[in-house]
């Protein structure tokens, strides 16, 4: 069955990047000229996602907005002759089918998840987290797509990282199949680094088995009192096989301060318009550092 739907969780408060949180949605943060949660959905749609379900929460109106129709915005780009951004504003709203559910109260990822299970239905799908920002010539999710439709069990992105960072993700504990996918044994949320399995850390991107909304169903709150996914894709992992695959491409965790402005700097260097001049600015400001 093919992957067409994917869930993006966007109903966090965004606290880690206050203040500019307060008053607008984290997922708004512009990195160069677009706001984060365009990167993500971008790379959805470059994978073959047809649809985009969007769980948020209160005041994430401004999201909803960026990718409805500007009828007033359209009009006056047009009146004025600036054809070019008014063909880059018009493919913003055109370019995928987006369904807008609320999560009326923060209870954790997992519950996040279990809000698009009427919209998905009984279909395999795909989980974007908008803090994860990854940048790769084949996009990530189409590369654990793939994955998918060779082994039929659920994928998670994986990536190694340092022994002091195991605490800040879940950890597999995991058998090694080839240098890129490994057969999920067990998963552990955030362990101390004597306590971790391995070094391999779940990053922000899933693909699912309808079997996991039951699951989500008839969980208990785990960790911080929050239905997690780690867990339910723990008890997944009983009946169907989990696997961990190491994507290609650079992750950006843009939900923090110093992740925001990696990707930031590192994305303007990549834009024709902006690499030279930019690049000559960073050489002089190293200099004078």
């Amino acid at each position: 069955m093919q992957i067409k739907n994917a869930v993006i969780p966007a109903a966090g408060f965004g606290t880690r990047m206050l203040p500019a949180t307060k008053s607008q949605p984290k997922e708004m943060l512009p990195i160069v000229d677009k706001p984060t949660i365009q990167y993500v959905i971008e790379e959805a749609v470059a994978s073959g996602i047809e649809d985009i379900i969007l769980i948020v929460g209160r005041d994430k109106r401004a999201i909803e907005d960026h990718f409805d129709y500007s009828f007033e915005l359209e009009y006056t780009l047009e009146k004025t002759g600036k054809l070019d951004l008014l063909k880059e504003v018009r493919q913003i709203s055109d370019m995928v089918r987006i369904h807008y559910v609320r999560q009326k109260e923060p209870l954790g990822l997992g519950h996040a998840i279990y809000c698009a299970k009427m919209h998905v239905g009984n279909a395999p799908f795909a989980v974007l987290l908008p803090d994860d920002l990854i940048i790769s010539d084949k996009p990530a999710i189409r590369q654990m797509i793939d994955v998918y439709d060779e082994s039929k069990g659920a994928v998670l992105a994986v990536k190694r990282v340092a022994e002091q960072q195991v605490s800040s993700y879940g950890i597999l504990d995991a058998e090694e199949i080839d240098k890129q996918l490994f057969m999920v044994r067990d998963m552990v949320e955030k362990p101390s680094p004597a306590e971790a399995p391995s070094n391999l850390a779940v990053m922000g991107r899933y693909i699912l088995s309808p079997e996991i909304f039951s699951i989500l169903e008839n969980l208990p709150p785990g960790k911080n009192n929050e239905i997690q996914l780690t867990d339910a894709i723990r008890v997944l992992n009983k009946t169907r096989q989990v696997y961990g695959y190491a994507y290609e491409g650079q992750r950006y965790d843009v939900g923090n301060k110093e992740g925001f402005l990696r990707a930031t700097v590192e994305l303007a260097l990549k834009r024709p318009e902006l690499q030279e001049s930019f690049r000559r600015y960073i050489k002089d400001l190293a200099v004078k550092l």
